[in-house]
């Protein structure tokens, strides 16, 4: 009797190791169960039984040329300090206990920090101390585990993953049996009582039956992987019942050849399988479209400042960096390409890269990664790399920042789950009562079902209405993290505003100053201080002095979130914020920001807010939402703002950034599904604590992990349109729902009765989820044109 390793589950062909009173095939599974037995994972083989790797007996020094800097510099995605992160692409990962496995990483090797996997493109990204564990060394202790990373000139130059060739491969093979099938099987479709074909029918029967084996057996292969994976876990996936099927049709065939009782169903299997590729390729097709305009075409808002060797600074696009531009980056701002530093005091936090929140510092000449972030005075870097809009997604989506709740992608896989069960069913009562009829006819009628029947159109109907949806949102100036997000817009149900850079734009005619006279130096010194800060107020008020900008250095740069900021310029201490904050009385309701030196009161500049227009239009259009206003200013314009919005719910005046976050949190506790509307960073508390967090970006640096969404500032007045489109795709997702049901209740009808062959069954499938796609691109492109025009 065969035994199986109690690791891989392989079956022990020569000697058996025994250990643990358990039994292993090599030296590599018996020392991979100790390493997890010693760290207490052996929770490993309770996910699933076997589900282990055997590890491979190469040379351990096959990854010494990964500690060459030329070689680590192109492998890794960021080195910092002392940790680096790489991302592997590791094929064998097939389960849950992969996952489970590898994302363990650090309770295993003290030197790895975080491992996080990705399922579908079968990558583990790794962040690592790189002086006490070598990059070779990480690759060699992946691989004695049995997770050996793959890495060659493609995969680390490779910028987007190709096409599957494998997939490709198999639905050339199932066409080439298909077509030759069928050719085979007219001499006894049509032959009648020749004797030529009487005489040849078992030499075109094994031909058939070869071309079948072949099908059933390689070219389904991801079917049965899928199925098998789906029931380890304890999960009878859509795959499951298309198995049956198959094994059903192709079982059949092969007794009726054996018994000459017929020519068996070989010919329809082989289109079986053909159709189903085909569906499963245009599938793929889908996903990757989707992906790929995710990574690549999504354009945030974020524009940047931009620094000419004359001091001019100027707003562009992060679209349109340039090898060799400079750039400025402000206190709390997120570094968005790779650079080398020209002028500041860096202290850089990175934390969005590694998980780690200590901060580093930099002087003139160092690299900074992008993703990195700014703690202190401005800097001024210059650009080495073009901007990766894909690791901006990665750093945007990471695992950190996203807020776990379930939608309506849970509720697709619960109904494709339930509808497998119910499909099961109908088989095994349709299959009773055939049998009981014609047995030959039994046959046709099950696998007809069981293909007829695969959700697949069902599954795909929600990703790829919020794909187009993504899309066209993007194109008006609307970014959205993932697809989850659109369901949590179309649910919410309370808005709270942000008033200073959210619902008010700045103009320097609208600035006033009041106090004594400020020389030249200090306007100087001050104009430094204030190209520091990434407040709109302190932008407005950099262009209001109109003095030549030079760089002045700035030393124990301070900013207190909410009051203000200081640093020491050319021996003075500088203090800019709040009455409060330079220990003076607010006796007017304004808005004003204070100024002082070395402790003494200088004097203030009044602003007088400019609302964004037609911003009336907006509130009467959102009559359905509970209105709230949230700003750190005084109540200087509450009068103002009551006469804007006739509809607001409460307004709150001088908020903290804390007390935003607070208020959220109120506002979520009575039931509320709150929307947050704030300018970035500064709100970046609030953003994260709101059911959608909208940064919005006009023209500054506003990208922040803790947001939801990015939006253009001169979109806001359109605010109920983007709402809109969020709820039609709900709705559109419903449509394709029920379209995919009747698609499935009607073949279902004629399968069940005996009236629709396997073969008729597999072309419906695929025709099925062209017509969803087909119906989703439609309908989202007359959403868009609906509310949008002609730029959906």
């Amino acid at each position: 009797m065969s035994e199986n390793c109690y690791h891989c589950g392989q079956s022990i062909e020569k000697e058996r190791i025994p250990f643990d009173d358990k039994i292993f095939c090599c030296n590599g599974c018996k020392s991979v169960y100790e390493i997890l037995n010693t760290n207490n994972l052996s929770n490993f083989y309770e996910l699933n039984k076997k589900a282990g790797i055997r590890p491979s007996d190469e040379n351990s020094s096959q990854f010494d040329y990964l500690d060459t800097p030329e070689i680590f510099d192109k492998v890794t995605d960021f080195s910092e300090g002392n940790t680096s992160l790489v991302t592997f692409k590791v094929p064998v990962i097939h389960c849950s206990s992969c996952i489970w496995l590898l994302e363990s990483l650090h309770t295993i090797n003290k030197n790895i920090k975080y491992s996080q996997v990705n399922f579908t493109r079968k990558t583990l990204q790794v962040s690592f101390n790189h002086n006490d564990l070598k990059l070779s060394e990480l690759a060699k202790f992946l691989t004695n585990l049995g997770y050996k990373p793959v890495i060659n000139l493609e995969t680390v130059e490779q910028k987007e993953d190709h096409f599957d060739r494998s997939l490709l491969i198999k639905f050339a093979i199932a066409g080439f049996a298909f077509g030759n099938g069928m050719f085979l099987s007219f001499p006894e479709y049509f032959g009648a009582n020749d004797s030529w074909v009487e005489e040849n029918k078992n030499f075109f029967r094994l031909i058939l039956f070869l071309f079948a084996t072949v099908i059933v057996f390689y070219c389904a292969s991801d079917y049965y992987k899928s199925a098998w994976y789906g029931l380890k876990n304890k999960i009878i996936n859509i795959d499951v019942p298309i198995v049956l099927g198959i094994f059903m049709l192709y079982g059949r065939s092969i007794y009726e050849v054996v018994t000459d009782y017929g020519p068996g169903y070989f010919d329809t299997l082989c289109g079986l399988l053909f159709w189903m590729l085909l569906g499963k390729i245009f599938q793929k097709r889908t996903y990757s479209a989707l992906s790929y305009d995710r990574d690549y075409k999504s354009f945030y808002p974020i524009a940047v400042t931009k620094v000419d060797f004359n001091g001019k600074q100027e707003n562009i696009l992060l679209s349109n960096i340039q090898i060799g531009d400079r750039i400025l980056v402000r206190n709390q701002e997120i570094i968005p390409v790779d650079t080398i530093l020209i002028n500041g005091e860096g202290n850089i936090d990175n934390s969005f890269i590694t998980g780690e929140s200590v901060s580093i510092s930099k002087k003139p000449g160092d690299k900074i990664f992008a993703g990195g972030k700014q703690l202190g005075s401005s800097l001024e870097l210059e650009v080495i790399k073009n901007v990766n809009q894909s690791y901006l997604t990665q750093l945007w989506n990471k695992e950190a920042f996203k807020k776990h709740e379930t939608g309506l992608d849970t509720l697709t896989n619960s109904i494709s789950k339930q509808f497998t069960f119910i499909i099961l069913g109908i088989t095994l009562v349709a299959g009773i009562y055939w049998y009981s009829i014609d047995l030959e006819k039994m046959f046709q009628v099950v696998c007809a079902i069981l293909i007829i029947a695969c959700p697949c159109a069902l599954a795909l109907s929600a990703p790829f209405t919020f794909g187009h949806i993504m899309r066209i949102l993007g194109r008006n100036k609307f970014y959205v993290k993932d697809t989850l997000t659109i369901e949590k817009i179309a649910k919410i149900n309370a808005i709270a505003f942000d008033k200073t850079g959210t619902i008010t734009h700045r103009k320097k005619s609208n600035i006033k100053y009041e106090g004594s006279s400020i020389q030249e130096f200090d306007l100087a010194n001050i104009k430094s201080l204030l190209k520091n800060s990434n407040h709109p107020l302190s932008k407005s008020l950099y262009e209001f002095i109109e003095i030549p900008d030079e760089y002045l250095p700035v030393e124990n740069f301070q900013e207190i979130s909410g009051k203000g900021y200081e640093a020491n310029i050319r021996g003075n201490i500088y203090k800019i914020g709040s009455a409060r904050y330079n220990n003076q009385e607010s006796k007017n309701l304004e808005t004003a920001v204070y100024i002082s030196k070395n402790d003494e009161f200088l004097g203030k500049f009044i602003f007088k807010n400019e609302y964004r227009e037609n911003l009336k239009n907006l509130f009467k259009k959102l009559t359905h939402y509970k209105i709230f206003i949230l700003s750190g200013d005084n109540s200087s314009e509450e009068e103002q703002l009551k006469d804007m919005i006739p509809n607001y719910s409460a307004m709150a005046f001088n908020q903290s950034p804390e007390d935003k976050l607070n208020y959220i949190k109120e506002l979520q506790d009575k039931h509320l599904k709150v929307a947050m509307l704030g300018d970035g960073l500064n709100d970046a508390g609030a953003l994260k604590q709101s059911n959608v967090g909208i940064a919005i970006a006009d023209d500054t640096n506003t990208f922040t992990p803790s947001s939801d969404v990015i939006m253009n500032g001169e979109k806001v007045v359109t605010l109920d349109r983007y709402l809109n489109v969020c709820k039609g795709s709900i709705t559109i997702v419903k449509l394709t729902f029920i379209i995919s049901f009747l698609y499935n209740i009607i073949g279902l009808g004629f399968a069940v009765t005996g009236h629709m062959s396997p073969l008729f069954a597999a072309i419906l499938m695929p025709i099925s989820s062209i017509t969803v796609v087909a119906f989703t691109t439609f309908s989202t492109w007359l959403l868009g044109n609906k509310y949008f025009g002609k730029k959906a």
